[in-house]
This record gives C-alpha cells, sequence and structure tokens, in this order.
C-alpha cells in the first residue's frame, strides 16, 4: 500500500469506528427499511454531495452491509467514514438498474465510484455527419452529431492512424471546408501527388467522396478484409467500364490496406471478432487490459488505470466494463472476461450490452483453448503495466517525501497550490491558481482570477487580492475553492510571501507558504519561507518538482492574460476611462504612445484635437490616482510629468 493510501486508509477506519451513534444507528435502521427488490442507491455525505452510486439486486441486503461488520476494504472503510444519508430509486428489473446506476454516474461523477483514469482525456478519431464529412483527432466526445472511434492510449497514435487512412483512401487533409469552399481555389499539390481526390475541383461527386469515408470508417472499426473485398470489387468494376484512373487509385489502396493487414497480429479464426478483458490488482494499482479483435486480428490493445485500487463488489466489475462500452458506443458479439463472474451476473451483462442491437453479445470466461490464451495475454500486458506504474510510483513518492522533508513540514501536504501574477503592462492583470493533490497535477481544480481592485503593475496588490478571494472560500462548499490546501507555493520571494501570510493572519487560517525563487535564466533555484532560502539546485528530482509546478502555474496565467488581452483587441483601453470613446481614444493614440499618455501632462492631453478640458482630467486622474496635488487642486494642475 502506498504512503498516501495508507494515510487514508487509517485515517478513514478512525473515522468510522468514532463515527457519531445516532448517525450510524439511523441509517443502519433506514437501509433495514429498504425492500428486497432491484433498485439504486446513492450514499451522500453531510452536504448532500453524492459520494457513491450502486446497485443491486435486492437493495435492502446491500445497503445494509455498509453499516454493519467491520470487514470493509480501504475503499469502502473511506466511504462509510463520510456517509451521512443516502437516497434509493426502486427498479422493476435488474437490468434497469444497471442502466440507470451508469446514467446516475455519468450525471453526478461520484467521488468513489471506479472509473476509467481520465477516461475523457483519452483521444478519438472523430468523423462527423456533415453533408461532407470532416476527420480530425479529438478529446472531446459530447458532440452527437459525430461517430467516434477509438479510444488511442495517445494523440500520436491517433494522428497516426488518421494520417495513414487518409492517405489511402485520398481524403482531403487541407482546412477547407465543403461545399462552401469549392471551386475557390487551385487545387493543392496533395492531388498531383495522389493523396487527395480533389474535393476542390468541384469534379468529385459528394456520394463519392461520402462512400470513401465510409470505407475509411469501416477499417477503423476493424474490418479491414470486408473493406478490401469490398474495394476490390468496385476496382474490378471501375475498369470493366475502362475507368482507368478510379481503378488504379482503388488498387493502390487495397495494397495499402493489405499491408496494414500483414502488420497486424493474427490470433484467431478470420471469422471471429472479439474483445478481451483482464483485471490486474496490485497493492499499488488496478489496471483494466483490453484487447481488441476484429476478424481474427489483434487491431488494438489498451491499459486502462483505474482511479480505485480495489473493487468492493461485482457491482463494481458490471459498471466499469458498461461505461467502457458506453464510451465507444458499439461492442462485438462477443466478449471475453479473464476473471470469474456469477452465471447470474454474465447473463445480466449479456443483456446489458445487447440493448438497441440487431444481435445478441456473448459474454463468456473461457477455461481453456484459445480463448484461455487470449486472456492470459490481456492478464500479461495488465501485470506490466501495473508493473511500471509502481516503479514511477516509487520514484515519486521518494522526491515527494523529499520535497516535505525539506520545507520542514511535519505531514504530507496532499493538496497543493501555487499561484503566479501575469499581466501586460497595466492591462490583463491576472492570477493563476493550479492544484496538485497526492503529487498530481489536479486540472479541473485550477482556476484563474481577473484582478479588479489593484491598479497597475503592483504584483504585491495582485497576490493580495487573488489569495484574499480564493482564500477566503474555504470551507463553503464552493468546487476547489471550498477546499482546505496544505501548502500554498508562491511565485516569488520573501515579499510575495510576505504578503500571503499578511492574508492568511487576517482570515485565522495556519497553512505553510513558501516562496519560488528565480535564478537570473527564470529557473527556480530556492524556496524561502520569508526569513530564509532553502537551496533545491543540488536537489535534481525535488527541483525538476518544483520548476514543473512553477512554470504550470506560468503558462495558465499568460494564457489567461492573452485570452482577455484577446478580448479587448477591438477596442483601446483608454475607453474604460469617462468620456473617452473609440473616436476619441483614436485621435490621442495618433498623437501619442500608450505609454506616452500614460505620463503625459494635461496640457499635453489638452494639445490633442478634440480633447477637451475634462477629457484631460479625466484622462490623467485615470493613471495619478494618488496625485493629491491634482486632487485638491480641482483637477487644475498641469505639472507632474512623465510617470
Amino acid at each position: 500500500m502506498r504512503g498516501f493510501d495508507a494515510l487514508f486508509y487509517f485515517h478513514a477506519c478512525a473515522c468510522e469506528g468514532v463515527k457519531c451513534l445516532t448517525t450510524l444507528m439511523k441509517l443502519r435502521e433506514k437501509a433495514n427499511s429498504l425492500p428486497q427488490t432491484p433498485g439504486v442507491y446513492l450514499m451522500k455525505n453531510d452536504r448532500g454531495e453524492i459520494l457513491y452510486v450502486g446497485k443491486s439486486k435486492k437493495l435492502k441486503n446491500r445497503v445494509t452491509t455498509y453499516f454493519t461488520g467491520t470487514g470493509h476494504t480501504a475503499k469502502t472503510a473511506r466511504l462509510v467514514s463520510q456517509i451521512a444519508d443516502f437516497d434509493y430509486i426502486v427498479c422493476q428489473t435488474e437490468i434497469e438498474a444497471l442502466s440507470l446506476e451508469n446514467v446516475l454516474i455519468k450525471k453526478h461523477t461520484p467521488k468513489y465510484n471506479i472509473k476509467l483514469k481520465d477516461a475523457k482525456s483519452y483521444p478519438y478519431i472523430k468523423v462527423t455527419k456533415d453533408e461532407y464529412p470532416r476527420l480530425y483527432v479529438t478529446r472531446d466526445r459530447r458532440d452527437t452529431n459525430a461517430r467516434y472511434y477509438g479510444p488511442y492510449s495517445g494523440t500520436a497514435g491517433a494522428y497516426s492512424a488518421l494520417e495513414v487512412l487518409m492517405k489511402i483512401f485520398r481524403i482531403p487533409a487541407c482546412k477547407r471546408q465543403f461545399p462552401r469552399d469549392i471551386g475557390k481555389e487551385r487545387p493543392c499539390i496533395y492531388l498531383e501527388m495522389g493523396r487527395c481526390m480533389g474535393v476542390c475541383t468541384g469534379k468529385v461527386d459528394v456520394l463519392e467522396y461520402r462512400e470513401s469515408v465510409r470505407a475509411l470508417e469501416a477499417v477503423l472499426a476493424g474490418k479491414i478484409k470486408e473493406t478490401v473485398g469490398t474495394l476490390t470489387e468496385q476496382m474490378l468494376s471501375h475498369a470493366e467500364r475502362e475507368e482507368f484512373e478510379s481503378a488504379a487509385n482503388l488498387r493502390d489502396s487495397i495494397r495499402s490496406l493489405q499491408a496494414l493487414l500483414e502488420k497486424q497480429k493474427v490470433v484467431a479464426d478470420v471469422k471471429i471478432s472479439r474483445d478481451v478483458f483482464a483485471f490486474y490488482i496490485s497493492e499499488t494499482v488496478s489496471v483494466l487490459s483490453v484487447l481488441t479483435i476484429r476478424e481474427g486480428a489483434l487491431i488494438s490493445k489498451g491499459e486502462f488505470i483505474l482511479s480505485q485500487n480495489e473493487f468492493s463488489s461485482a457491482d463494481d466489475t458490471l459498471s466499469l466494463i458498461a461505461e467502457y462500452y458506453e464510451s465507444r458506443g458499439e461492442s462485438p458479439r462477443e466478449i471475453m472476461l479473464d476473471f470469474d463472474l456469477s452465471e447470474e451476473d454474465i447473463s445480466l451483462l449479456s443483456e446489458y450490452l445487447s440493448l438497441g442491437k440487431t444481435y445478441k453479445v456473448r459474454v463468456r470466461v473461457p477455461e481453456r483453448g484459445e480463448g484461455r490464451a487470449l486472456c492470459d495475454m490481456a492478464l500479461e500486458n495488465a501485470r506490466e503495466v501495473a508493473r511500471q506504474y509502481a516503479l514511477n510510483s516509487e520514484r515519486e513518492d521518494k522526491v515527494f517525501l523529499r520535497f516535505a522533508e525539506l520545507l520542514g513540514l511535519t505531514e504530507l501536504p496532499l493538496r497543493i497550490e501555487a499561484y503566479d501574477i501575469s499581466n501586460l503592462r497595466d492591462e490583463a492583470i491576472t492570477a493563476s491558481m493550479v492544484v496538485l493533490e497526492n503529487g498530481k497535477f489536479k486540472r479541473s481544480d485550477y482556476r484563474t482570477f481577473s484582478i479588479r481592485t489593484t491598479r497597475g503593475q503592483d504584483d504585491f496588490g495582485s497576490m493580495r487580492e487573488a489569495l484574499t478571494r480564493r482564500l477566503s472560500h474555504i470551507g463553503d462548499g464552493t468546487p476547489s475553492l471550498g477546499e482546505r490546501p496544505d501548502l500554498l507555493l508562491i511565485d516569488g520571494g520573501d515579499g510575495q510571501v510576505g504578503v500571503v501570510r499578511e492574508v492568511l493572519l487576517e482570515l485565522s487560517l495556519d497553512i505553510p507558504v513558501f516562496g519560488m525563487v528565480k535564478d537570473d535564466y527564470h529557473k527556480t533555484r530556492a524556496l524561502t519561507d520569508g526569513e530564509g532560502e532553502i537551496s533545491i539546485a543540488q536537489e535534481l528530482p525535488v527541483y525538476t518538482f518544483v520548476y514543473k509546478i512553477q512554470e504550470e502555474a506560468h503558462r495558465r496565467a499568460v494564457r489567461s492574460t492573452m485570452g482577455q488581452k484577446k478580448k479587448t483587441l477591438t477596442h483601446s483601453s483608454l475607453e474604460k476611462i469617462e468620456g473617452i470613446g473609440p473616436a476619441k481614444a483614436k485621435r490621442l493614440l495618433s498623437h501619442y504612445s500608450y505609454t506616452q499618455i500614460k505620463g503625459a501632462t494635461r496640457e499635453e492631453l489638452l494639445s490633442v484635437p478634440g480633447i477637451s478640458d475634462r477629457d484631460a482630467n479625466a484622462i490623467y486622474r485615470y493613471f495619478h490616482p494618488d496625485d493629491e496635488a491634482f486632487l485638491t487642486q480641482g483637477g487644475s494642475a498641469t505639472e507632474k510629468g512623465n510617470i
């Protein structure tokens, strides 16, 4: 068990032991009153947040196990320690419960449900349903007006597959949109090279284009041999009609597909298409391995790291496989499992996966022969991924422990927040907040603060404003901001640390804070607590860890600043000044640069045609809010040159 998991486990067990007896009795009494029917239950914490969604053939039997006995796994112990109440929905059948469970998990994304780690971040090849379908790689699968193929283990594999297939089927790879751009520009060199069918020329019928896209999709679905057969028939048909150019193009496509087919590992009879699942569960991680076999060939494999280290029941297994096919949208006729399930669960899974299909999906656990060999192959792939994960985790744990040791922390900082300030002169000032949990970046918790009340390039004031707004949310239930950080890392030195400490004191918070000090090359050379520096230059693993955090915070801050500036490119920031509209801003900028306007005297501003006495006063007051002489004279001061 990893250090982090052990820490969570013992904390959870302790919490479970001291859980308010009254609450536990009420939960147990409520569970005992449940019906012995299929249904879905939703576990909630004291803030009403859904922690876990489960389903059962007999609600009463399943839910009561949470509140009786002490033989819980680490995962269940953590869950039980936080349950304050639960809801339930009665269903007519178990398959109805399984379907509803998946809908609710997708809707609420509960913390304690087993999920395919970062499942939404895996890349897919997307094919739109437009008149002229477009193809590209994406991680976002929310568009219902499209078909998706994958997931792929990385973007490199997805782009490579798409590039090869678009070349084979001569699908345009340019950014032109059809039919809008047909005939508008000359064809590019890809048409001459035979890599594009030339839709832009207007000589390619939309039906011909769609046929090529359908053939490409068939290959993505694993039907290479079937596609080769179809293309061969089309080639012969074109040859008979003496359409030799079209026949030659199809011949080249067939040869490319046959070469692709030869590279694939043949593992079964050519008539067989199936998926093979295996779980490998170690002390540090659980891995789901999937082998995808189409027409007897192993066309892809994937390993998914799960977000929890153990399973509570067979219900978790069923939900996980259902989630896998929910994300893919299709399943083969046969699915093999390396792990045991009851006949009842196998039947349920088969029935669920067969819903809406014209064929029945067969689920089985092979004990011998070809099927058993494939299961062993899937298990070995899962075991290897778990081994690599353990090695990486061990290295990361050592770095994290050394990091905490150098900072003199008495406890591991399970939640770290890092901050940076970015601006474009006096404009688009933003503060970034990046989050790490258990040493890993948690991008869903990132936040950006637009600096509203601090004027000009005041890093200290901007940091004060951002941290005051952020830390005031602790404990209020706001996503991310409601969480209490265990450590604050600030881009900067003693001054920035001092500002944050003042904010913590004002809010009566006791949170360690350190500044990330940069050298002349903009690299982190040390950490400071505001009183003394801690050198990390000779601690390469820790240096790399801190540098990644600092760069992540910096990139997010700069990206936010540029985004804000982009929104204002259609108008001048001078228009923020009372009485200055687009016309006057244009006149001002035609005479002076923005920097010169900032430092101009009232007389210099009045020299610009169309700028009145009132305008000059407003502009000067905007850029010199602390000029007491100007304010006390009612805006008549003409001195005060450059800032």
